[in-house]
């Protein structure tokens, strides 16, 4: 999605988020990366323990409190019976300026931001099943981390997030995917049709749905919010998500 970040007009369909005021059930913690850092997220442990994990990937803000308390939301309503971790993929960097967000976006290195999901693999353990969930940048780092997960993958929702347009890499899938979009021009009907053609050809599922609203429409810090398409969509994430974990 970097790409875009400098066309005229792709800033105006991210207006500022507004406040929210945050108390949240779980907290930050660190773990390694592959790359010989460190990485954290936002953690809410399961009630009892499990190997099943939801990994939450942010918007372009970085991991704001909005991204959080989804992340409670999914806690909540997996039952308790699923870890959830939201990854801070800008490693401690969050803004509510669109232009700034835009120069994170830009700047984050691919590399990097592998070693982060790597090392949330890796604390979360080899017999973890994990299913991914994310939003804009973060729905493009859903179906990434479903492909480098690999045969740990259970699912993938895509909110609005650019897809994965490499065919040989959907091949590799270990599940199918559900994406929730927009009416946008940049991730448009077009780019959206030529992703289910491409995951048809590779094999895989893809389950998705055009809603008429503007990007970003399920944030709710977002001034532009939709509060119809965003409940519709959080019931076919949220139900698409018990499903993979069983609960």
């Amino acid at each position: 999605m970097a790409q875009f970040v400098n066309e005229p007009g792709f800033a105006a369909f991210h207006p500022a988020p507004t406040d929210l005021d945050f108390q949240g059930k779980g907290s930050m913690t660190t773990f390694s990366t592959p790359d010989g850092g460190n990485a954290s997220g936002y953690l809410i442990k399961a009630s009892v323990p499990t190997d099943k994990w939801l990994f939450v990937y942010q918007e372009w803000w970085g991991l704001n409190d909005h991204i959080k308390h989804q992340a409670d939301v999914f806690y909540d309503d997996l039952g308790g019976k699923v870890n959830v971790i939201a990854l801070d993929m800008y490693d401690g960097k969050v803004t509510s300026n669109p232009q700034e967000a835009g120069q994170l976006m830009q700047g984050v290195k691919e590399e990097r931001l592998e070693n982060i999901v790597a090392g949330a693999r890796l604390m979360a353990g080899s017999g973890a099943k994990i299913a991914n969930v994310g939003w804009c940048f973060g729905g493009s780092w859903s179906l990434k981390s479903a492909l480098l997960n690999g045969q740990q993958n259970l699912g993938s929702v895509i909110y609005y997030g650019m897809p994965v347009r490499d065919i040989e890499k959907l091949k590799t899938l270990n599940s199918d995917v559900l994406g929730l979009f927009a009416t946008e021009q940049y991730i448009s009907e077009a780019v959206i049709k030529e992703f289910a053609a491409n995951m048809e050809t590779a094999g895989k599922k893809l389950t998705y749905k055009i809603f008429p609203a503007v990007h970003g429409f399920s944030n709710p810090s977002n001034p532009r919010y939709d509060e119809a398409a965003s409940k519709e969509a959080y019931g076919l994430a949220i139900t698409y998500l018990k499903e993979k974990f069983g609960v």
